[in-house]
C-alpha cells in the first residue's frame, strides 16, 4: 500500500524523524490479494514496523544412544536328575553266574537309562527250584517301591490264579485249590483237577522281563529289553522249570522273538531255552478286561496239561486280539 503524501507532509515527517518506506520496483503488493502480506512485511499505515522476533533455533536433537551389544543368554541349567545317567556295560559272564552273583549284578546294573529313575531293582520271588515259572513284563510303581514282582491288585489276581492250580509264590504255603470256584465257564479235565490237588504245596518262581520300572509305567523300549533279557535267561537256567507261563504282550513277544499279538499265540505250546511256554494275559489287563478271565483260565488248564506231557483237550480259535 502506497501513501500519497504531499511535500509538506513529507517534510513534517522528516522533522519528526519518521522514515518513509517505498517499495522497490517489481515488489509491489498485488492489490487484488485481500489482506495478503509477505511474511517479512515491516510497514503498517506507511510507518516502518518493528522487526518480528526471530525464534531461536531449536537445539539439535541428541543423537540416539548406541544400542547395547547383544549378548547370548546363558543356557538354562539342567534340572536335578534330568542329565543323562552314567551308563556302564552289563557285567560279563552272566551266563555262568550263581544266584548270589546274579542278584548282585542286577542290583548294581547301570546298562540302560532306567537305572536313573528306579527306586530299586526287582529281581524275582518264589522257589528257586520249581517246575513252574511265571514271567511278566516290567515292574510297576508298587513293585518298584517294594522290590517284588506282581504286587498290588494285579499281584492279588495272579496269586488267585496260581492258587486255582495249587501253586504259591511262597513255597512253604499249603494251598487249597480253588479251581472249582474259579470265575470261569471253562474247567480243566479230570486229570488236571487231580494234578492241582497233588500240587497243593508246590512253589513257583516269579520274575519280570525288565528288572527296573519304566518311568510312568510306559512300555519297555527295545534297548531296555536287550539289556535285561540275559538276566532273565540266566534265571530260567537256574530255576530249570518244566513250564513257563508268559504273561503280557511284551514278555511274550520278547521270549518268543515275535511281534504277533497274544490272541494269535494262545492255545499252543511255544518254547524258550528249550522250556515249554504257554502264553496268557497279564493280570493287570484282566483287571481292565474281566471278560477275558475265562480265556486266562483256559490257558492255565493248558499249562497243566503241557507240563504233564498231555495234549490240549480243547481248541482255541485264532483271534486278532492285540493285548
Amino acid at each position: 500500500m502506497t501513501l500519497n503524501l504531499d511535500p509538506r507532509q513529507r517534510a513534517m515527517l522528516a522533522e519528526m524523524g519518521v522514515r518513509l518506506w517505498a517499495p522497490r520496483a517489481g515488489n509491489a503488493l498485488d492489490s487484488g490479494a485481500a489482506g495478503a502480506r509477505p511474511a517479512n512485511a515491516r510497514v503498517q499505515s506507511g510507518i516502518e514496523a518493528p522487526a518480528a522476533p526471530v525464534a531461536p533455533a531449536a537445539a539439535p536433537a541428541p543423537a540416539p544412544a548406541p544400542a547395547p551389544a547383544r549378548t547370548r543368554a546363558p543356557a538354562p541349567e539342567a534340572a536335578p536328575g534330568s542329565h543323562a545317567p552314567l551308563l556302564v556295560p552289563r557285567p560279563e559272564g552272566v551266563e555262568a553266574m550263581d544266584w548270589r552273583q546274579l542278584e548282585a549284578a542286577v542290583a548294581g546294573c547301570r546298562a540302560c537309562a532306567l537305572c536313573a529313575t528306579r527306586t530299586q531293582t526287582v529281581f524275582g520271588v518264589g522257589a528257586r527250584q520249581a517246575d513252574w515259572m511265571v514271567i511278566g513284563e516290567a515292574p510297576g510303581e508298587t513293585e518298584d517301591l517294594r522290590g517284588e514282582p506282581f504286587v498290588g491288585q494285579a499281584g492279588k489276581l495272579l496269586d488267585a490264579m496260581l492258587a486255582a492250580i495249587g501253586l504259591s509264590r511262597q513255597a512253604e504255603d499249603a494251598i487249597e485249590s480253588i479251581a472249582d470256584s474259579a470265575d470261569s465257564t471253562l474247567t480243566c479235565g479230570q486229570k488236571d483237577q487231580e494234578t492241582a490237588s497233588k500240587d497243593q504245596k508246590q512253589g513257583v518262581y516269579i520274575a519280570n522281563l525288565l528288572k527296573c520300572r519304566p518311568p510312568a509305567n510306559r512300555n519297555p523300549q527295545p534297548d531296555e529289553i536287550a539289556q535285561c533279557e540275559p538276566y532273565l535267561r540266566r534265571q530260567v537256567a537256574l530255576v530249570q522249570p518244566r513250564i513257563i507261563l508268559a504273561m503280557g504282550r511284551f514278555a511274550v513277544q520278547a521270549l518268543l522273538n515275535t511281534d504277533e499279538p497274544i490272541g494269535r499265540l494262545r492255545g499252543r505250546a511255544h518254547h524258550y531255552q528249550g522250556v515249554p511256554v504257554i502264553v496268557t494275559y497279564h493280570p493287570a489287563y484282566l483287571l481292565r478286561a474281566p471278560h477275558d478271565k475265562a480265556k486266562a483260565w483256559a490257558d492255565l488248564c493248558l499249562a497243566l496239561q503241557v507240563r504233564e506231557g498231555g495234549q490240549p483237550s480243547y481248541s482255541i480259535s485264532s483271534s486278532t486280539e492285540h493285548q
